[in-house]
C-alpha cells in the first residue's frame, strides 16, 4: 500500500445495501465552556484540517467535514490536542486509535486481500471498515471474517450488494479504436503541450482515442498504470479544443482551475459519458480496493453512483478537480459507491498541470 498523508491537503493551481455502523465508545471531548465550532465551507475546512495536521502531528487521528453543521470534526488522542482544535474553531473528538495503528491494520488486511473486497480507515468510527461484495462467500468469507475479528475493535466487516469492478465500457465520451468507451477526466498541460487524463484500466499504451465511435484519432496513450494505480495520460495529436472545464450537460460547463484532495464528508460531483452528472459525499481516503484484475491503493471512496462507461470521468467540487472514476458497485438507479484515483497524485506522477 502506498504511504500517503491522508489529511495534508495537496493543491495544484492552474497555470502554476450497506450495513449501518455505530460510532465507537468514545464521546466528543468536553466542551461545555468552549466556543461553538466555526461554520466552514468545504474548502476552508480542508485548509484548516491541513493546518491542524501540522500542529497536532501524531496527536491527530483523522478529520471529517460535517456538511449539515458545516463544521470540521477532528479526531484527537489527548485533551491537549482537543484544546488546540477548539481554539482553531473546529470540533474535537477523543478517539482510541491513532492513524498509524489503523493504517497498519489496513495494510495487514490488504496484503492478503481477495477480489471483491475493499478496506478503508473510517474516521467517524475510528476503525478500519472492510467491505466484501456478493462475490465473496464460502471459505474466502470465513477467512476474511476471522482476520477482521483478530483485530478486535480496530476493524469491522460489512457486506455490500453488487460487485466491485472497474467501470470500463467505455465529462465527454472518448472512444478507443476497438469500440470501447470511457470518459475524459481532465484536460492538462505538460511541458506546454496539451494532454488529458483518464482511468488506467481504460487505456493501453499507444491506444488511439477519438471523440466519436470509430472516428479519427485525436489522442494517443503515452503512459498509464493499472492495477496498483488507475490512471493514464493521453497526448493530443490533432488540434482540437481542450478547455479546462467539466461538461455538466445541457450546454452548461464548470471551469476547473486547480486540483486538491477532498476531505471526508465533503460534498462532491461526478460527470461521466454514461450517466451524466451525479452528486454525493466523500466517505474515505486512501482506500484499498481489490478488483478481479488486481488491487488498487490510495483511492477516494464516495457515495456518488456510476456505471460502465463513466470510467475516467472527473470527480470535482466547484472549480477544484479531485479524481478520476475508477470503479465501484451498484448503479444510478439503485445507488452504490464509487472509487476514484486522486487527481493530485496523477498530476505529480506525470509532471502535469490542470488547464
Amino acid at each position: 500500500m502506498k504511504n500517503r498523508r491522508t489529511f495534508t491537503r495537496r493543491v495544484v493551481v492552474a497555470g502554476a445495501s450497506v450495513v449501518a455502523l455505530l460510532a465507537g465508545p468514545f464521546a466528543p471531548a468536553n466542551a461545555d465552556t468552549a466556543a461553538a465550532p466555526r461554520p466552514l465551507t468545504p474548502t476552508a475546512a480542508t485548509e484548516l484540517a491541513s493546518t491542524l495536521s501540522g500542529d497536532l502531528k501524531d496527536d491527530m487521528a483523522g478529520a471529517y467535514y460535517d456538511a449539515e453543521g458545516r463544521t470540521l470534526v477532528v479526531n484527537v488522542l489527548s485533551e491537549k490536542g482537543a484544546a488546540k482544535v477548539r481554539q482553531a474553531g473546529a470540533e474535537p473528538r477523543l478517539v482510541r486509535y491513532s492513524l498509524t495503528q489503523l493504517s497498519a491494520a489496513q495494510k495487514d488486511l490488504a496484503d492478503e486481500s481477495v477480489p471483491g473486497t475493499a478496506r478503508a480507515v473510517d474516521h467517524r468510527l475510528n476503525k478500519v471498515v472492510v467491505t466484501a461484495d456478493e462475490t465473496v462467500r464460502g471459505t474466502a468469507l470465513e477467512e476474511l471474517r476471522d482476520r477482521v475479528e483478530r483485530l478486535g475493535d480496530k476493524a469491522v466487516l460489512r457486506r455490500a450488494e453488487g460487485t466491485f469492478t472497474p467501470m470500463l465500457a467505455g465529462g465527454d465520451a472518448i472512444w478507443r479504436g476497438d469500440g470501447a468507451r470511457c470518459s475524459l477526466g481532465f484536460n492538462v498541460t505538460r511541458n506546454g503541450l496539451p494532454y488529458f487524463v483518464t482511468a488506467g484500466h481504460c487505456a493501453w499504451l499507444f491506444d488511439g482515442w477519438s471523440a466519436t465511435r470509430r472516428g479519427r484519432d485525436v489522442g494517443i496513450t503515452v503512459a498509464g498504470s493499472f492495477p496498483g494505480d488507475d490512471h493514464a495520460l493521453v497526448r493530443y495529436i490533432r488540434p482540437v479544443d481542450h478547455p479546462s472545464e467539466v461538461n455538466l450537460g445541457g450546454g452548461a460547463t464548470q471551469d476547473v482551475n486547480r486540483a486538491a484532495d477532498p476531505l471526508v464528508g465533503q460534498p462532491v460531483r461526478r460527470s461521466g459519458s454514461t450517466t451524466g452528472v451525479h452528486d454525493g459525499k466523500v466517505v474515505a481516503l486512501d482506500v484499498s480496493v481489490t478488483y478481479p484484475q488486481g488491487r488498487v491503493d490510495g483511492l477516494i471512496q464516495t457515495t456518488v453512483c456510476a456505471e460502465p462507461g463513466d470510467s475516467g470521468g472527473p470527480l470535482f467540487s466547484g472549480d477544484t478537480g479531485h479524481g478520476l472514476t475508477s470503479g465501484g458497485r451498484g448503479d444510478c438507479s439503485s445507488g452504490g459507491e464509487t472509487f476514484f484515483q486522486p487527481l493530485t497524485e496523477v498530476l505529480e506522477e506525470y509532471g502535469a498541470r490542470v488547464g
